[in-house]
């Protein structure tokens, strides 16, 4: 059976399925004869159940174990129950700050914000974890910076190499070697000149200066 095949039988996409053999929950056999995996009605079975627990929020490592053996259904979710028991007290908890929030009916300028923050670092004190969006936002601000980076290097870096490439193919119609060298340490001045950018600009956010980040 070929992944297509599985991937319409299972209901999981292709990209699913080869993160759960690279994570080891499959071990599809292969064909002798091209060396492409070959699957059966037993993979389309394990994805099925990795379908459900997942969908239930169990862990990759929880479900590891659940089909190598090593714990039962019955051990694996009741491990996952306590964690969604956790989960379910904390959001009841944010809830309850929320609707205090909501009955209070004032505008955000009036908010006793440290009172608030003193409240929730006691109420974490005593286990309680909020989401934490602020801690979040900077997470998010780390991706564009560093796009662009990987982006401008990899550029800098084919250019480079094309003009190397073809310098030494064809030299007799290549430019003076002093002028190929200028060129190539222009790019790598302007890669080297992106990293050096992108670690100020880690600096900046890691210091809290996340709104200049938007310039980026």
């Amino acid at each position: 059976m070929k992944i297509n095949e599985v991937e319409a039988l299972a209901g999981i996409s292709k990209k699913n399925i080869r993160f759960y053999e690279e994570q080891g929950l499959l071990s599809p056999r292969r064909n002798s004869e091209n060396g492409y995996r070959d699957y059966g009605e037993n993979e389309v079975e394990v994805l099925r159940r990795i379908k459900v627990l997942r969908k239930l929020g169990v862990p990759i490592e929880e479900i590891r174990q659940m089909l190598t053996g090593a714990h039962t259904v019955s051990d694996g979710i009741r491990r996952h129950m306590i964690t969604l028991e956790r989960e379910r007290r904390n959001l009841d908890q944010s809830i309850e700050l929320c609707r205090e929030l909501q009955n209070l009916d004032i505008p955000v300028s009036s908010l006793d914000a440290q009172a608030l923050l003193a409240k929730m670092e006691q109420l974490e004190q005593d286990g309680t974890s909020f989401q934490d969006k602020h801690a979040q936002d900077i997470r998010v601000r780390y991706v564009a910076p560093v796009v662009i980076t990987v982006l401008m290097v990899a550029l800098m870096t084919a250019l480079s190499s094309m003009l190397l490439w073809a310098f030494f193919s064809q030299p007799e119609q290549a430019p003076p070697v002093w002028i190929l060298l200028l060129i190539v340490g222009l790019f790598a001045a302007v890669g080297v000149g992106v990293v050096l950018a992108l670690a100020q600009r880690i600096r900046e956010i890691g210091k809290g200066e996340i709104d200049d980040a938007k310039h980026y």
